[in-house]
């Protein structure tokens, strides 16, 4: 049983349509998918179409938020990711939140793009929003955009550059706060996962004292297996688990042509899926048999 639990279609910063991330799952040989687009549930009518009868779909987003506690040197919060499983997408709360997220989305890209064009970068706004074709305007979009300019050779280049948190077209947005998203998904049904605990900035403040904290919230799990895990992390994050009783998941993170990582290259063991059907409330079921 092969199951991957945090992938992106267009409908935020990957490359494939919900439909051919469908079949690319069914291709590289899953039996469950989890579309967990940025801030969004755009893709999920499109998946449930396209999904096919032996392929299990659970319907999920990944969050955009941030956390105070602990902040970086420069005093900005830290940048966190949540996965939420299952929960309603109807629910006005979250509606709300994904709106405003959105238009975030839109101010910040703009004014990157405005930066770059005023340093003479050969990009425009209008290129940015064909490419994101009406999906959350997120970096990954303007990064095409440079690869398409010809500055630079590709998206993880353009990140590890005109793209990087610390360079001179950096420009920060006002994510959802980490305890309030945490509440927002269990208030709608849902269960929440932290995203890649060990990778990028979320190690300076998920300590175990922290995600303790954000299990009393309502926080069900965390994300051992990921591709920038390293087998030390991976390590820390499942005794914390242990520790505390924590779902673990395992995921790829597949972003399509935006990143070298393959659906399927991390997974998780089918009795922490059941785990995250259990805890969930029912209102929005997986799309198929859950083992």
């Amino acid at each position: 049983m092969r199951i991957d639990l945090h992938t992106h279609s267009d409908r935020s910063d990957g490359t494939d349509p919900p439909a051919d991330l469908v079949r690319a799952a069914v291709a590289a040989g899953l039996d469950v998918l989890a579309v967990t687009d940025h801030d969004t549930t755009g893709g999920w009518a499109a998946v449930e179409e396209a999904r096919p009868a032996g392929l299990t779909v659970i319907r999920a987003a990944e969050f955009s938020t941030q956390d105070p506690l602990g902040g970086s040197p420069d005093g900005r919060p830290v940048s966190v990711h949540l996965l939420g499983y299952l929960f309603d997408a109807d629910d006005p709360v979250i509606v709300a939140e994904h709106r405003r997220l959105q238009a975030a989305r839109l101010r910040r890209g703009t004014a990157i793009v405005d930066k770059m064009v005023a340093a003479g970068v050969p990009i425009t706004n209008d290129q940015v929003l064909t490419i994101a074709a009406g999906a959350p305007v997120g970096r990954p979009h303007i990064g095409r955009a440079l690869v398409q300019a010809g500055v630079v050779s590709s998206v993880t280049e353009a990140f590890s550059g005109y793209l990087a948190g610390r360079g001179p077209y950096y420009v920060p947005k006002p994510d959802t706060d980490l305890a309030t998203a945490v509440r927002m998904i269990a208030a709608a049904g849902g269960v929440s996962v932290l995203a890649h605990p060990r990778g990028r900035g979320e190690r300076r403040v998920l300590t175990p004292e922290r995600i303790e904290q954000l299990q009393r919230l309502g926080l069900s799990g965390l994300e051992v297996d990921h591709p920038d895990h390293d087998e030390a992390a991976r390590d820390e994050l499942r005794a914390i688990a242990d520790d505390l009783g924590l779902i673990t998941t395992g995921s790829s993170d597949y972003h399509g042509t935006n990143k070298t990582i393959r659906l399927g290259q991390e997974t998780t063991a089918p009795a922490q899926l059941a785990r995250i059907v259990a805890a969930s409330s029912g209102v929005t079921p997986p799309l198929g048999p859950v083992p």
